[in-house]
């Protein structure tokens, strides 16, 4: 399948590096013009230079700050003159382990960022263009919001509430806007590099595919999602974990 992006705008928020670089290149390499976003200005210079200053425009934000999220919709806007996606791919984890010890500091940082963003970035843009134009807009939860026990627990429970608020702006934005979720398992970046350091290159991974997944792996189905050719899709949940959440022998 040839998806063209020619002539749409893109957001794509924690976009500095990992899975949201990949699906920032992954657009403008259909066409688009990206607006990356993340918190720091230096590791976003990179990513336009690595994908090329005529396709991208870099703009410092913060994921979970509405009046960031308003201003980055404004530029965009006064920029390329539309807006046709967003990807909420923004997320933090300042703290591993069981809930009932957690700091409440980290608890209201996780949640400002993985939760509180998507919502404020969804509500700009839908406010500043795609109410009257139309859109897709993708989150990118995980697949530890789809089962409890693991050492990513806060984490775990704002990406199973980012998939609920998924469907619930799917009901309510329709039907010229869709919202879909993609749910990744262990993705070889910085940002989990704790969960996967020291397994080696070659290690033979207790699922299915047996291999980590790679940003570009999740690009493809954001790409994808952005496309007219997921035209009749919202509301989706989106699992790319290279069969990691199936059970059996390999789960």
């Amino acid at each position: 399948m040839d998806i063209n992006l020619e002539g749409r705008v893109a957001v794509v928020t924690g976009a500095s590096r990992g899975i949201g670089a990949a699906i920032a290149k992954a657009y403008a390499d259909a066409g688009a013009k990206v607006v990356l976003t993340a918190r720091k200005l230096e590791g976003l210079e990179k990513a336009v230079a690595e994908i090329g200053e005529d396709r991208v425009h870099a703009i410092a934000a913060h994921a979970g700050k509405a009046e960031d999220a308003e201003r980055v919709v404004a530029e965009t806007l006064q920029k390329y003159g539309r807006l046709d996606v967003l990807v909420n791919n923004a997320a933090t984890n300042p703290y591993m382990g069981p809930v009932i010890d957690a700091e409440l500091p980290a608890w209201d940082k996780t949640f400002e960022v993985n939760l509180r963003g998507p919502l404020v970035w969804t509500q700009a843009v839908y406010r500043g263009w795609m109410k009257e134009h139309g859109g897709s807009v993708i989150n990118v939860a995980s697949i530890d919001g789809l089962r409890a026990g693991g050492p990513l627990a806060i984490y775990g429970i704002t990406k199973s509430a980012l998939i609920f608020l998924t469907q619930q702006l799917a009901t309510e934005v329709g039907p010229n806007v869709r919202v879909n979720v993609l749910a990744p398992g262990l993705v070889k970046t910085e940002f989990a590099r704790a969960l996967w350091e020291g397994a080696g290159e070659d290690a033979k991974y207790p699922w299915p595919l047996q291999r980590l997944g790679q940003p570009n792996d999740i690009a493809s189905a954001a790409l994808f999602l952005a496309s007219d050719a997921a035209s009749w899709v919202t509301g989706g949940l989106f699992v790319i974990d290279g069969g990691g959440s199936l059970g059996g022998p390999f789960s």
